[in-house]
Parts: structure tokens; sequence; C-alpha cells
């Protein structure tokens, strides 16, 4: 085998081609990956646009085999490894194609695609420069030729869209087409990338094995110790025995390995990524090779930041009581982004550089900064950078609490104002900020705030975030929202439009016994809590829009109070709101063959219809635009294309992608993405009925006992089909769990793992109130084998081979539903479903012991 390391531009040129070969798995690259190479991205072309010469960004190796020549044909090679990059970065290119083709450029799209993407001259298969996996191949060409499908559901549609949205976000960020030119010389040019090429007549197939199953290899602290301990032949065993080992026990190795990191960090290496460690402290020491003191004393002062970054990680360990308190409110918020700036305040602290007071108040800006970003929804782009680069940028003139004050401040790292924050929570859809410990973080300190005598033990409550206004509402609710809507506006879209506000909800150990209950209800139950929020939401004599508002002025007095803002304390003039850039985003991450309307994005991101609607008619070259329909499914006539001479309609570009439409012009509804699964697709977490702790051994007597009285008092006609199918899962080895809410729903668990490792998967959930099934490729998504796209597409075609069952390939990774009713006539086949369903996955254990 040879190797050279080349760029990605001379890597695809010339009339070649690269197969994945079939015993590869399926592009499997999702967003969180996505992200991490665009944040790369964005870095070399931030450097390349500011005149920094910029070293190429190593990607990693691309190992290929030479392939089978035919005359006149392309050279063709077998990926044996590195696929997931290659195709990623096709993907890229494809993207950058397809904006380029939006902004004009006619130019710049012929190069692209002839550059990268296709053997000009060649027909057929050789027309591709990459050809995927043939489960991957359809999706792929779709994008490369630009049909109408192109940006589907799996994970090839979703790295294009992923892509296409980066792209329209940084251009209008940059406001030139400088900065597109540049991302284009920094895919070309700058992402290097080390070619292997195997002889003919290797083991294609071994190569892969001996690649994909090595053991486990070292750490960049590893390679580290090794280094350093080299330089230390006379001093080694003693730096070893009393510096390194204590340290190593005492972090273990993943916070050893964040020590080193954190370390170059804070002395103003704020570039340096995690995988760099080990070159950067080399490119440190190495001009101490030879003078073993200086490399003990370098060693002692490594030593010295791990009790620091103990403290951080345990703040017990902190003996300053204000400095304690606020580690401790950093640690239950959890997330290591705060991580540089809190140690390079503590060695602040322990140089006598500054006070633990004015640490302890430098942190709470660093506290307020987080947790209104996350009420306001502000996007997390570069919120590690700006940590990095805080222990670099701080005055050293200024005390630490007004430096790290100033710093949040300043430039674009959108600190939200008192007036942002007043707006975020009347309006946007706190259930789906951050993560759930963060929302109910924010919870117990606003109930802290008010000062109770008998505080509660949150560590020993069993608390959950509960909403007054349910997510489900009966009737009843409905009726008392009918008084407070606008005109043209529904109760239902009200309802949408208040329910996740942070007016809304509240902390409760009676989740169960509140749920959908009338107001009157709960009020009994709130009133009896130990809760001075729930007192306070009890003493009310209704519950609408009113006191929802009502109550969110309230709380945010008290947020102001808890988490103080920025300088200056308004939103800079001219900036644009974030929700438009949401609003944004959202579109371009439904898959094609979606639809969406204009409540469910106003519901996302915390606005009206009507605003939502004069965005888009003032900003119609907006991504993905048409794809926002009215409340019933149909074309606004407000619609305008602003080159209306070759543009095709909405209705004509959503029947291309496979949007079904009924002859009065209504787009199908069960292609219709919520707000909740626009959410999804945006990656927050949203919150959903799921099965509670499901265990292996047992059900729950009770809870199945509720499940059967439901299902037969709302929907007698399918209660045998789906109590048969239940103990037909049970005959197959699986085990049956139910939900804890009002409603108790219903899930078919089976633990597909070994003895010593479950694996818990399930395929639907059945709601016997509601009346609808949800099949959980959400889930499934992260669960073997149904990782693979191919699989959860399978369980779609066999369920929607059942008379009834209707689910858009679209919706691969949500919670698409059918009516419970289907079990009533079809119960049999929906058991051939389960039973292919428990096969696969038995068959994949098998594979894998």
């Amino acid at each position: 085998m040879r190797a050279q390391e080349i760029t990605f531009l001379k890597l695809v040129q010339g009339d070649k081609q690269f197969q994945v070969p079939l015993y590869q798995r399926t592009y499997s690259w999702g967003r969180e990956q996505l992200k991490r190479l665009w944040e790369d991205v964005g870095e070399l072309v931030d450097q390349h646009l500011s005149g920094e010469t910029s070293a190429p960004h190593f990607l990693g190796s691309v190992v290929l085999a030479p392939g089978q020549i035919q005359a006149g044909g392309v050279q063709r090679w077998l990926v044996v490894d590195g696929q997931q990059r290659l195709t990623t970065l096709m993907l890229a290119f494809t993207a950058l194609r397809d904006h380029l083709k939006g902004t004009g450029d006619s130019r710049g799209v012929d190069r692209v695609h002839r550059q990268i993407l296709v053997n000009e001259f060649h027909e057929g298969l050789d027309h591709y420069r990459l050809l995927p996996t043939q489960a991957d191949r359809e999706a792929y060409t779709a994008c490369v030729q630009s049909r109408a499908e192109a940006g589907g559901s799996d994970n090839i549609g979703a790295a294009y869209r992923f892509f296409l949205g980066a792209l329209a976000e940084g251009q209008e960020a940059a406001g030139n087409d400088r900065w597109i030119a540049t991302v284009e010389t920094v895919l070309k040019d700058l992402l290097s990338i080390v070619e292997i090429t195997a002889e003919p007549g290797d083991n294609v197939y071994r190569i892969f094995e001996s690649i994909n199953n090595t053991g486990v290899g070292l750490s960049q602290s590893d390679l580290l110790r090794n280094y350093v301990f080299m330089l230390l032949p006379k001093r080694g065993e003693r730096v070893y025995q009393e510096l390194w080992l204590p340290m190593q026990q005492s972090l273990g190795p993943k916070n050893l390995e964040l020590l080193v990191w954190l370390d170059l960090v804070v002395r103003g290496h704020h570039k340096t990524k995690q995988s760099e460690i080990y070159r950067e402290q080399q490119k440190r020491l190495q001009p101490m090779a030879g003078d073993e003191e200086a490399l003990q004393r370098e060693i002692a002062q490594l030593a010295e930041r791990a009790g620091r970054l103990l403290r951080i990680i345990q703040p017990h360990r902190e003996s300053s009581p204000a400095l304690r308190a606020v580690l401790e409110r950093l640690a239950a918020w959890g997330g290591q982004t705060h991580y540089p700036l809190a140690l390079h305040l503590l060695d602040l602290v322990d140089t006598q550089a500054t006070t633990p007071d004015d640490a302890a108040e430098a942190l709470l800006c660093v506290e307020s900064y987080l947790v209104r970003r996350v009420i306001c929804q502000t996007p997390t782009n570069n919120l590690n950078r700006i940590f990095m680069d805080a222990p670099k940028e701080l005055e050293t003139d200024r005390p630490s609490a007004e430096a790290v004050r100033r710093f949040l401040s300043g430039g674009r790292r959108r600190w939200p104002s008192d007036e942002e924050l007043r707006e975020a929570i009347r309006s946007k859809p706190f259930y789906w900020s951050g993560r759930p410990p963060q929302r109910s973080y924010i919870l117990r300190r606003l109930e802290e705030s008010y000062g109770s005598s008998e505080p509660v033990d949150f560590v020993k409550a069993s608390l959950s975030v509960e909403h007054i206004l349910p997510q489900r509402p009966t009737s009843a609710w409905f009726d008392l929202l009918a008084d407070e809507t606008e005109p043209d506006q529904t109760p239902q879209e009200l309802h949408d439009l208040l329910v996740h506000t942070l007016g809304n909800l509240t902390l409760t150990g009676d989740n169960t016994k509140l749920s959908n209950s009338p107001f009157e209800r709960k009020q009994q139950i709130l009133d009896s809590s130990a809760l001075y929020m729930n007192q306070e939401i009890a003493a009310e004599k209704r519950w609408g829009k009113a006191e929802i508002l009502a109550r969110a002025d309230r709380l945010t007095e008290r947020a102001v109070e808890l988490w103080p803002g920025p300088i200056g304390g308004v939103r800079p003039t001219g900036e644009e709101w974030p929700g438009w850039a949401e609003l944004r985003a959202a579109l371009v991450v439904m898959p094609s063959g979606t639809w969406t309307t204009y409540g469910d994005v106003a519901e996302l991101i915390g606005s009206h219809p009507v605003p939502v609607g004069a965005y888009l008619s003032s900003n119609p070259t907006v991504m993905g635009a048409y794809r926002v329909l009215t409340a019933d499914g149909k074309i606004s006539p407000a619609f305008r294309w602003v080159d209306v001479s070759d543009r095709p309609s909405p209705q004509e570009l959503l029947t291309g992608e496979g949007v079904e439409f009924d002859p009065s012009g209504r787009a199908n509804a069960s292609q219709r993405l919520t707000a909740a699964e626009l959410a999804t697709l945006l990656g927050k977490d949203v919150a959903q009925p799921a099965a509670h702790d499901p265990l292996p051994d047992g059900e729950d007597a009770a809870a199945a006992e509720r499940f059967r009285a439901q299902l037969q008092e709302h929907w007698p006609e399918a209660s045998a089909g789906v109590l048969g199918a239940l103990d037909f899962w049970r005959l197959q080895g699986g085990h049956v769990t139910y939900g804890r809410h009002d409603e108790t729903s219903c899930f078919p668990m089976l633990d597909a793992g070994t003895t010593h490792r479950p694996h818990l998967i399930w395929p639907m959930a059945v709601y016997p109130v509601s009346g609808t099934v949800e099949v959980v490729f959400q889930y499934l998504k992260d669960r073997r084998p149904f990782d693979d796209t191919e699989q959860r597409r399978e369980l779609l075609n066999r369920l929607n081979k059942i008379d009834g069952i209707d689910l858009p390939e679209s919706k691969l990774e949500l919670r698409p539903s059918f009516p419970v009713r289907v079990f009533a006539e079809h119960g049999e086949e929906i058991c051939g479903v389960l039973d292919w369903f428990v096969h696969t996955a038995a068959l994949d254990l098998a594979q894998r012991d």
C-alpha cells in the first residue's frame, strides 16, 4: 500500500469513479458530525478572508483499491475506508452547486458540476464520480441530478439539506459574493486527505476488516504522557509517582484528556481542537527537551490545574461559599462549554490575581449568558468558540466580573437583552428549549427565587415539567380559549401558540394526576403543592391566554433579577430578529415531499401566523417558502414568486416532490410537518410521551387494565385486534409497558440485546383515547438494526401494504401515525409486520454475536 497527502480536488479530478462496496453500511453521518465539519470549514473561510495563512485542515484518510477497468471507461476505485467523509464532501459540493444556481452564477454551477461531481463524457452509472451503495444510490443521484425528490428524509437527503441551509445562512451573514467563492476554495484546496492506495490483488475485505476491528487506540493524553516521559530519563520515575499518577487517578482517562486540552486553551492556543492535543502540546514542550527541571515544572503546573478542574466538576471541593454556589449551579446546568473560562478564573483566584467573590460574580455572568440564550432559543453556533476565546481576550486591567461581562456583551456574542427575554418568555416554546435538565433547572431557580421559609429539597423530590393548559386539551379547555381568540384564529391555533411557553409550565410531582384535567381539578392539586409557584397558579380563577401571559410577565421580572443582562441591555439596532433565521433553518430541514403551515412555523419560532406570512411574502426567495401552506393545506393566495416567468407553481413543485393534493387543492394531511416535527428535525430536544423506564421483567397490571378499559370505551371495534396483537408480541419474546399519563399509552417492547447489555427497541406506541398508533422511527433511527435507513423503509413499506395505513416516506426520522381502527380488520396483517420486526432484530443480534 502507498500513502500520500492530497487535497480533495486532486483526489477526485479526472475520469474516475469511487465505488462504495456493498459490504459497507449505508451513509450514516448525522447533524452533529455535519456541524463539526462545517465549523472547521467556517474557521478556514474566516482565516482566508482575514488574510491569515491557512494550513490545510486534516480530514482523515481514504483507503482505495483499484477496481476493474473497461476499455474507454473510467478508472474505478473501491472505497475500502472513508466513504462517510467522501460522501459528505460530495454532498457539500452538490449543495454548493445548487446554491450557486440560486445566485445566478452559471459559470460556477458548471465548474463545480464538471470538476467534482461527474465524469462529463460518460453516461449511465459511469457518469458519477461517486457511486454509493445501492441503498443510498437513488437518494444520492437525485441530488446530483437536481431531481424534485432530492433532499429526502434519509441521511443522504438530510446532509444535502444541511449544507444548503448552511450556505444560505453563511451568505446572508457575510453579505458578499467573496464569502461563497472562499467556501469553494476551502472545500477544494484546504481540506487535506491522506489517500492510501492498495495494490492490485490485495484482499480488499480483509483490509476493511482490519481497519474497522482494531483494538482501542492510544488517547491523546496517552501519547502526551509517553512523549513527556521519554524526555525525562532521569526524573521520570519520581515525576510520574508524585505528579502524573495522582493527577491521572483523580481525574480518570476522559477528564485527563479534557485537562490537557483546556491547558492549551487557557494558555492562548484557543483554536486547538481536541483531536490535535498531542501535536500542539508536543510542539509547545519540544523546546524544553534536555531541560528536565523545566519539564517537571510544566507537569507540576498541569497537576495544579487538575485540582482546579476537579473543583469545576465536583464543586463541593471549592472552599469559597460564593464560588462554590455558582459552580454548583453551572454543574447542575450541565455541559462543558464554560470550562475554559471557569478554569481561567480559578487560575486567577489561586494566583491571587482576583478574589473568589469577583470570580463568582464573573461566573454568574456566564450562567446568565447561558440561561438567557436557552430561554430565547439563540442558536448555539460558535458558543464553544466564544468560551475558548475568552481567556485570551479578557481585559486584564479590570476586575474579572467586569471583564467577563464586557466580553460576553460585545461583538456578535448574542447575550439576549431584558426586552428579548420578556418577548421570548411570552412567545417562545420553552418546552423545546435546551435539554430537559436545563428546562427543569430554570423552573427550579424561578421557584427558589420566591424565598420560601421551607424550601423544597429538589435533589430528593421527583419533579417533572407540567403543562397547566394541557398538550391534549378536552373540549372544555377549547371552550375557555374560544373567548380569547383573535379574528380568523381558532382555539386550536391559540392553544398551540400558548401551550409550550414558560408562562404555562411549572414543576410538579403529580404529573399523572394533573394530565389534561379541567383547571378546577388542577387547582385542587396545585393548591396542596409545596411549591410557591403552584400555589400562585391555584389562586387564579381561570387559566387562559390572559393568565398565561400575565404569569409570563411576572416570571420575567424574577428571571431578570436572577440572571442579569448584558451591558447596554438593548438589542443592537438593525439586527434581524433571531426567529427569522430559525424559520429559514426550519424550511431547509424539511424533507422533500412534506409541507407545513404558517401556524406551525409561528408556533416553532414564537411568532404568529400573520407576521410569518408577511415575512415570507416580502422574502419570496427564502428557500422552501413554497412548502408553507394555509391551515387547510392550500397555497396561500398571497404567495408570489419574484420571477414568475419560468417558475412552476408551488403546487406543481410539491406534486413533483411527491405531495398529494385532492381535487379541491388541499395537500395530504399525512405529509404535513407539525411544529413539534419541525423542532425535532432542527435537533431540538422535543419531549414526547414515551415509555418510562421500561423493564424487561413483568408488566404493570394496573396500567394494563387502564389501557384495556380506555381502548374498549373509545375504540371497542379495534379492541380485540389490538389486544390480540399484544398477546402475539408476547409470544415472540417481547413484553409490554405503559405510559403514566391519564391516557395510558402502550408500548410493545423488545430486548434485542445480550444478557449483559440490554438493547430495548419498540416499533410503535398505541394511544387508546385519541385512537392513534405512532410508528416511532424517531427512536428507531438510533437503535440497531433500524439505524439503517433501509430497515426503517422496509418497516414503513410493510405497514403501508395494509389498507388504512399511509405513512409518508418523508417521515422516516419522525413519528408518523395511523388510526387504531385499522386493527379492527387487519390485526393479523399487523402481527405479520411485528413478526418481521422481531425476526430482523434477532438476525442482527445473531450477526453481532
